[in-house]
């Protein structure tokens, strides 16, 4: 099961919106918002939580690519997030993450037996290629026990 597949599985808001996971790697995760009018905001594009959950999405995918190998002794969690809206949003948008910390850092916090947290930054664009929304998710690793 891919790590998109995974997500649409597991979370249920991921299935609702019917984010597309396009890309979910260690170093770039990407996933799509379709344009769909049952998700669309007062002027017509996507709404301001349908982005929201996009964007969190994206870096959940990437998380789960970089340290899904410490999900045994670990769990992650979103801490806390910033989103800024920058442009309007018109018809589908994508969001792409990337991690903020290189991996064997946080891992290695986790080693020494600390709770780490690592932000992960996410671009949201339109079709055109114009930045409709930046948005950063901090994450920790949650030791298990």
């Amino acid at each position: 099961m891919s790590i998109g597949e995974m997500l649409a599985a597991t979370v249920p808001m991921a299935r609702t919106l019917n984010l597309e996971f396009l890309e979910a790697g260690p170093d770039k995760a990407v996933v799509a918002l379709p344009d769909q009018g049952e998700f669309h905001n007062h002027v017509g594009g996507p709404h301001a939580g349908a982005m929201f959950t996009l964007g969190e999405s994206a870096s959940g995918a990437i998380v789960l690519a970089a340290f899904g190998d410490q999900l045994s002794r670990a769990v992650p969690l979103a801490v806390r997030a910033e989103i800024g809206y920058r442009k309007l949003a018109m018809g589908a948008v994508t969001a792409t993450a990337t991690l903020g910390r290189p991996a064997a850092e946080v891992v290695a916090q986790l080693d020494a037996g600390e709770r780490p947290e690592f932000p992960v930054a996410i671009e949201i664009r339109r079709a055109d290629g114009a930045v409709t929304g930046e948005m950063t998710v901090i994450w920790t690793l949650r030791p298990n026990g």
